[in-house]
């Protein structure tokens, strides 16, 4: 459905002033440059022994030891501030490259030495559209995000979970889940997707985090991979149910729910998130206001993607989009009624 990589976008000013207006910005390492300078690498093994698409990487002794400074450093940053006499204890156990998608990620292995427990954390090349899709999910999402930014050097947070694809592959066939928990929690999860404009979620690009109840399991649907926010003109692309991988649930989803629960559970969203949006109206405004004026998408997306969205919609007010920011605006605000 997406034939091509995305095109990266810079930061620009008024973006990195709004994040350092919000404590985003930090003086953290730029150290993405540097975790490309691997003499070797392994492909990743997950515990059961299968390869993964991740390869771990290497460095020389001195390169390592230089690492290891910043990246504890980063973590200690990251978790509680950065205070020197909290990572003293810490050693970078992993370092992992992911050869996947537009951002090309390290993942960072963090393991305290006084009891052996195990933390990690993402660098990755800032994008515009990585960070637009980071806040507006901080912003609309019952999730909050934890995220730093310098330079071109982007550090975001482990957001657990099981993965998508393992989720439907290996848990939605089991007796004891339930079907119309998770059934539900897809249909808000596809809601939120689509009135913020974020593509792409296939199985592989979502967790989904398990939290046994006092009588059932609860189940929410995260995003972890934030490049093609508002950024494909085709419609489709903003409906996780229209991906392949996620063909079983969507089935499943159908077979539990019919279409006027489906209906109930997409209102139920939209009323959460515009009351999320009312309690951070200020931040909300701030934000879409500096992506209104932004390029972050071709004109042929923004051109397709208004007229697809007047079509669903059956109205004509996205004709006078002129970029990815401002349609993304006007869409939350109308599906929100805001």
């Amino acid at each position: 459905m997406i034939s091509r990589r995305k095109i990266p976008y810079k930061i620009s000013a008024s973006l990195r002033h709004y994040l350092y207006h919000f404590g985003r910005q930090s003086d953290i390492p730029l150290i993405y440059n540097d975790l490309t300078s691997y003499i070797g690498a392994v492909p990743y093994e997950d515990p059961d022994g299968d390869e993964t698409l991740w390869l771990t990487v290497f460095y020389s002794p001195e390169v390592m030891e230089e690492l290891r400074l910043k990246l504890t450093n980063i973590y200690a940053t990251l978790k509680i501030g950065g205070d020197s006499k909290y990572h003293e204890h810490l050693i970078v156990d992993r370092i992992d490259l992911g050869e996947f998608g537009n951002s090309r990620p390290f993942r960072i292995k963090i393991t305290n030495q006084f009891n052996d427990n195990s933390d990690y954390y993402y660098v990755k090349v800032a994008d515009a559209s990585r960070i637009y899709g980071l806040e507006l999910e901080h912003i609309l999402s019952p999730n909050r995000m934890n995220y730093l930014v310098n330079g071109n050097t982007l550090i975001e947070n482990h957001i657990a979970g099981l993965p998508g694809d393992v989720f439907l592959g290996e848990y939605l066939q089991s007796e004891k889940i339930n079907e119309v928990r998770i059934a539900k929690e897809f249909v808000k999860f596809n809601e939120r997707c689509f009135i913020r404009l974020l593509g792409d979620m296939r199985s592989v690009n979502y967790v989904v985090d398990i939290t046994p109840d006092f009588e059932e399991v609860q189940y929410r649907v995260r995003p972890i991979d934030f490049d093609q926010q508002s950024y494909e003109g085709k419609c489709k692309i903003y409906h996780s149910y229209n991906f392949r991988s996620n063909r079983n649930i969507t089935r499943l989803s159908f077979k539990c729910l019919n279409r006027r629960t489906i209906r109930q559970y997409a209102e139920e969203e939209r009323s959460q998130m515009s009351n999320r949006a009312a309690a951070e109206t200020r931040r909300l405004k701030g934000l879409l206001r500096i992506m209104r004026k932004e390029k972050l998408a071709p004109e042929e997306h923004i051109s397709r993607l208004a007229s697809e969205l007047n079509e669903i919609h059956k109205t004509d007010i996205f004709s006078d989009c002129d970029t990815m920011g401002k349609l993304t605006e006007k869409h939350i605000y109308y599906m929100l009624k805001l």
